[in-house]
């Protein structure tokens, strides 16, 4: 039986309830998975929004905005190349779920009972602390965990910058509650524990007073973000701080915090972002001498070396002075007004796509996908002024063009769209042009 009081859009009052896991059990309770609503979609509005805020409230207070715009660009970046592969299939983190639950589940707790909501709410919570704890231990866990922390500003955008391959590892530490929880209630937490994590990556939110006890808060997680010395491998939580206190992973905010990885990559390409540590790990791999030591590299801390802890020595992380500048692109500003520009299309053409993949084919799909990526790579070389940039930028709009020209992208502009029916259909009238000094004998 449907919970009559469950919805599946969400009001405007449940959206911003939402972004701060404050849903109530009778609201987000679901017999089967199909009637979970996509809350991490229809959150795209409230992110925005919630980014426009954060930029008027930084002006008013600091008299800046709160990060730098090719830095944005590229955390924005990340998260579209995080969601590309929900085109062709469902999330590993659900359907490795699905297959525990339908083969080895024990009991079956009540999917419409409080009670069952509330120890999902700590048990997914729980679950992601100790993947999110690992994804720093286990050097190749890091390897896809390190694109969350490479950027070296802290904005609501930053939350934005999310690997493409961590969802392959953060499963296993999940899947005991599919022993007993239903996946629709899993589903539910599972979304809501993401969706709390934005707003806590911001700078123009102080101290809560009591509230930092219990929960996760900007403070907290500016720590987490940050590569001082006192701030690595700290503070893990992703909703409830309590789980940092219990395992001896908590530490304050004291000192300024300036952020990024210790060793900061220096690119806003974003397949270098999400790749690099694997290239890194690849290399050393191989220079590594002895089986025990290989095995090692990929399993012990992104620190460790022969001879050294688990997790490295922590007097050879670079000290900080706060004086750090940051990376940024020496772009002219009309060229990042171009990629501005072009980057809001790819992301028009990227809503439309995941609102119609239903209706597209495999191959419009996949063509889409090729052509979203070539669309950031370019960017990033352009932010980067590499020196094939403009190449790379030229045959991505004959791509755009060819895409057009074949159907697989509607473009923006009516007049646009209507000159490329009108010259197919010429193209289709005309038929086969004949040569005329053939001549065909019967």
């Amino acid at each position: 039986m449907k919970n009559p009081e469950a919805q599946g859009d969400v009001s405007l009052s449940q959206g911003i309830r939402m972004m701060f896991y404050v849903m109530k059990p009778n609201e987000t309770s679901f017999q089967t998975l199909e009637e979970v609503p996509d809350y991490v979609k229809q959150a795209t509005p409230f992110f925005i929004s919630l980014m426009l805020l954060e930029l008027v409230v930084s002006w008013i207070s600091k008299g800046k905005p709160p990060g730098r715009l090719d830095d944005a660009l590229t955390s924005i970046s990340a998260g579209v190349l995080s969601q590309l592969p929900r085109l062709f299939f469902r999330s590993i983190e659900l359907t490795s779920y699905i297959y525990i639950w339908e083969n080895y589940r024990l009991i079956i707790l009540p999917w419409d009972s409080p009670w069952t909501w509330y120890l999902t709410f700590l048990g997914v919570d729980l679950g992601y602390y100790w993947f999110h704890r690992m994804a720093h231990e286990v050097n190749i866990m890091w390897a896809a965990h390190q694109t969350h922390h490479s950027s070296e500003d802290y904005n609501l955008s930053t939350a934005l910058r999310q690997s493409s391959f961590q969802i392959y590892t953060s499963w296993i530490f999940y899947s005991p509650l599919a022993l007993f929880v239903p996946p629709s209630v899993y589903a539910v937490h599972l979304q809501f524990n993401l969706l709390y994590q934005f707003w806590i990556h911001t700078e123009v939110i102080d101290n809560l007073g009591p509230l930092e006890l219990i929960l996760n808060t900007p403070s907290h997680h500016r720590v987490h973000h940050g590569r001082n010395r006192y701030c690595i491998d700290k503070n893990y939580a992703g909703t409830l701080i309590i789980w940092d206190r219990i395992f001896g992973t908590f530490e304050p905010e004291d000192k300024k915090v300036v952020y990024g990885l210790t060793h900061p990559i220096n690119t806003f390409d974003p397949l270098k972002v999400q790749f690099h540590h694997l290239v890194y790990m690849w290399t050393t791999f191989w220079a590594t001498p002895g089986v025990f030591n290989k095995f090692s590299v990929i399993f012990k801390g992104p620190g460790w070396g022969p001879g050294k802890p688990r997790l490295g020595l922590s007097e050879e992380i670079p000290e900080v002075t706060g004086e750090e500048v940051p990376y940024s692109s020496s772009a002219p500003y009309l060229l990042k007004i171009y990629a501005v520009v072009q980057f809001a299309v790819m992301l028009v053409f990227y809503e439309e796509t995941f609102a119609n993949k239903a209706a597209l084919t495999q191959l419009t799909l996949l063509l889409r996908v090729c052509f979203f990526i070539l669309t950031l790579t370019s960017i990033g070389f352009l932010l980067d002024q590499r020196p094939k940039a403009d190449v790379v930028e030229a045959a991505r709009c004959l791509v755009f063009l060819m895409l057009c020209r074949f159907g697989h992208l509607k473009p923006l502009i009516p007049f646009l769209s209507f000159a490329f029916e009108l010259y197919q259909r010429k193209e289709i009238q005309s038929g086969p042009t004949e040569n005329p000094g053939h001549h065909h004998f019967i």
